[in-house]
Formats: C-alpha cells, structure tokens, sequence
C-alpha cells in the first residue's frame, strides 16, 4: 500500500459514491479507502463512542474496525449501504472490547425497562452544578456530550445515530439489527430524559457534539494506513 500524502490523498474522490469507492477498495486501491474511512471517520467514532464512553478507546476501537473493514470488503453486496455495514462492523468491536475487559454489556437488541426510580435518580444527578446555566455553547457542548453518556446503554446509541448523526430509523434498525419500532421508542425515550435534563438547551449544542475531524481523523486513517501497509495487497474475496 503506497503513502500518498494524507492531507489530500483522497480528495479526488468527493464525487465518488460509497458503492464506487468499496469496489475500488476490493480492487486494492488504498487511496479509495482512505477516502471512505475520511467520509465515515465521525459517523463509526460517535457510534463506537457511544458505547465505550472513552475517546482514547474509541480511537483504538475504530482503527480495529476499519482493519476489519478492509479485510471483508469483499463479502460487501453492492446492494447494501456502506454506511450501514461500517455502523455494524464498529458496533461489534466496541461490543467485543467490553467483553474483553469484563464490562456488563447490555445487547443493544435486547429489551430494557427502566423504572420510574432509575429515571429519577438520572435526573437528579448534579442538574444545576453548571456556573451561569452554560452561557457559551462550547460548554454547552462539553454537559451534552456528559448527559449523552449518562444515558442508559440501550438508548445511548439510538440517541447518537438518530439525534446526533441524523440516520434515518431504518438505517439504525438495519445496523443495530433491531425493529424500527424499537429504534422510534427508544430514541423519544432518551430525548425525553435529555430535554427533562437540561430543557431548551439540549438543541444549542446537538450538532457539535463528539466531532471528529482536524488531527484525530488524520491519526486514525494515518495509522491505519501502516497496519495496512504490511497486508496483501487487495482484500480477501469470499
């Protein structure tokens, strides 16, 4: 895998759908992947984040997945979303990581039933601990990002690919494989507790919460790019 330089190498390719870019990639073009690891580099980490709750894990989590990414590109059906199919793979290896560390897991397509209790010691976790009600949206931010973490595990990630990244209840239902109905209910449930949480501030800071950009894309698709470097050259076909 050559290394072009990383800044630009994939900025031809803004034009490219995903399905163009994934049968470039299988065909071992390496630039057509940095491109779509560039395109989904915020997507995958807000997903993996949501479950982790660690930036530093996350990061790690997703240079896992996009290995795994590569090596399967074959077996992707052009008939599927990418977005979708990437959503599935990190979601695995988040999963699988807090297996690893002996974490509980809560399956993301299992049913969950929080008690009226369980919602009220949420609310009432340090609701007014912040100076001046958050006058400036960075901070504003920085208490959204801390109150999506609070969320209980079965709603974190429905919140974050609905509200956050804006997917389509179809989409996450397909990359979380859970029903559509279970997606709406529990995605109204978590913004129920956000809004009751922090009122008419949720909606200042939504957009900005986790970004991914700047020098954190370029060292997950820089880093990447090494491990690939001394794999074969093209991806596995099935």
């Amino acid at each position: 895998m050559s290394h072009a330089n990383l800044s630009s190498s994939s900025s031809g390719f803004d034009r490219v759908d995903d399905n163009a870019l994934a049968a470039r990639a299988t065909l071992g073009d390496d630039l057509a992947f940095e491109a779509i690891m560039r395109r989904h580099n915020r997507l995958l980490f807000r997903t993996a984040r949501s479950i982790l709750k660690s930036d530093a894990e996350t990061e790690d989590t997703l240079q896992e997945a996009y290995l795994s990414a590569w090596r399967a590109l074959g077996s992707f059906r052009a008939d599927a979303k990418l977005s979708t199919w990437l959503v599935r793979i990190v979601v695995n290896e988040a999963l699988g990581r807090l297996r690893r560390r002996s974490a509980q897991v809560i399956p993301l397509d299992t049913t969950i039933d929080v008690t009226d209790d369980e919602t009220q010691n949420w609310l009432e976790g340090d609701p007014d601990l912040q100076p001046d009600r958050i006058a400036m949206r960075g901070e504003m931010r920085c208490l959204m990002e801390s109150r999506i973490d609070m969320l209980p595990d079965a709603f974190r990630t429905v919140f974050m690919l609905r509200a956050v990244e804006e997917m389509a209840v179809d989409e996450i239902a397909a990359a979380l494989q859970i029903p559509e109905a279970t997606v709406r209910t529990r995605f109204f449930r978590a913004r129920s507790l956000l809004r009751e949480s922090l009122s008419r501030d949720v909606d200042l800071a939504i957009g900005d919460a986790f970004s991914f950009a700047g020098e954190r894309c370029d060292r997950v698709v820089a880093n990447v790019r090494a491990r690939l470097a001394g794999e074969d050259r093209k991806p596995l076909r099935p």
